[in-house]
């Protein structure tokens, strides 16, 4: 044999016994879990992992094995734990998740608010999510929506989360930690923006543009065309509509969907100025009630992470270990604390099931301030 024949011979040999040694370690910690589960112990010991790390650490000779073993045992230790959530599922012991299963959301008599005014997209997704006769109402701010159903005056608030062009609508993940309101669905809504004037506007008569400052941008090729018209942001687009039909003057338009200037009594000056075709937006569905659907299929959490090596990786292999898939992921800076970050998840599952809660019970445990959002 080669010499480097001879020396995979002899990694061979090694990672047999590390093997061995491995389901040796595994049997062990399963007979810790059963201690644990009997004597209602927390899987999760931080003190004695990490004395556990410093001890392996000074066990090696040089800085690259230091750093290589660390990883090595915070892997095992890890793998530990999601043994033993997994015994708490398998013996009951992790109860059951403060949300109340329900077969259909209550919609006879809500109430439904949304942001913006008349004709806004947000009352498009209204209607959408609740049909056209819904009893909704429209508040200015998304703050002012989330308040309503804290308090009481609506039951559900629809609220845009993400748009396919702009992104993620950051307002509203922080609103969604401030305030105790829950997702519960989402819809989403095409996105197809009109310029739209008073009846009897032409194009050469324009010479200011409103419209909400990302409308604005999404349609930027067209009123690149026109660079004498001068653009000016306002909270929405449906504000935009109604600000040129109660000034009547020939002068401006506004960039808005076909159905606010239809609600505001404008004419369509130009169809489909987006830059995107495809553009759409998702709504989510709040209410200030711990419920989800029986066959909810999303699930929507939050969590703390200090800003060290390895933090999120090892928070997201729970993912992994309990096959869940992951389809988003946000960060938000917290206030007031230096690179310190809150993260926002979708992953795919219902609170019933066991492997959500398994991975729940992970998040919960190696996190600070996790918090269920919705499952819908």
């Amino acid at each position: 044999m080669t010499a480097l024949e001879e020396l995979r011979v002899e990694l061979d040999r090694i990672d047999d016994q590390i093997v061995a040694l491995y389901e040796q370690r595994m049997n062990i910690c399963e007979k810790v879990g059963e201690y644990k589960i009997q004597n209602g112990r927390k899987v999760f010991d931080r003190q004695r992992e990490n004395c556990k790390l410093q001890d392996v650490e000074s066990k090696v000779s040089t800085e690259f094995n230091k750093k290589g073993i660390r990883e090595l045992y915070e892997q095992l230790m890890s793998m530990s734990r999601k043994l033993q959530y997994q015994q708490l599922v398998q013996a009951g012991a992790l109860g059951r998740l403060p949300f109340i299963e329900v077969d259909a959301l209550e919609t006879g008599n809500a109430r439904i608010v949304f942001p913006g005014t008349e004709g806004a997209y947000s009352q498009a997704a209204t209607k959408h999510y609740f049909g056209d006769n819904c009893n909704s109402f429209y508040v200015r701010t998304f703050r002012d929506a989330m308040e309503a159903i804290e308090e009481g005056a609506a039951d559900y608030a629809v609220l845009p989360i993400e748009n396919s062009t702009a992104g993620s609508v950051d307002e509203m993940y922080d609103l969604l930690v401030e305030f105790e309101n829950y997702i519960v669905g989402e819809t989403i809504i095409p996105i197809t923006h009109t310029l739209s004037g008073l009846p009897g506007t032409e194009l050469k008569d324009i010479e200011r543009v409103y419209s909400k400052g990302v409308a604005l941008m999404q349609a930027g090729r067209f009123l690149d065309e026109h660079a004498d018209w001068q653009q000016i942001s306002v909270a929405n687009t449906a504000i935009a509509a109604k600000k040129i039909l109660e000034e009547q003057d020939k002068s401006q338009a506004a960039v808005c969907s076909a159905y606010a200037a239809k609600v505001h009594g404008l004419t369509i000056l130009k169809e489909n100025i987006n830059d995107d075709p495809d553009n759409s937006t998702r709504f989510i569905v709040v209410t200030n009630q711990k419920i989800f659907l029986k066959n909810a299929q999303k699930i929507s959490i939050c969590f703390e992470l200090p800003h060290t090596s390895g933090s999120l990786y090892h928070l997201l292999s729970h993912f992994i270990y309990n096959d869940l898939n992951m389809t988003r992921i946000e960060s938000r800076p917290m206030e007031g604390r230096n690179w310190e970050y809150r993260f926002f998840i979708d992953f795919e599952g219902n609170l019933a099931d066991a492997a959500v809660k398994n991975a729940i019970r992970g998040l919960r445990e190696e996190s600070r301030n996790m918090r269920i959002l919705g499952n819908y």
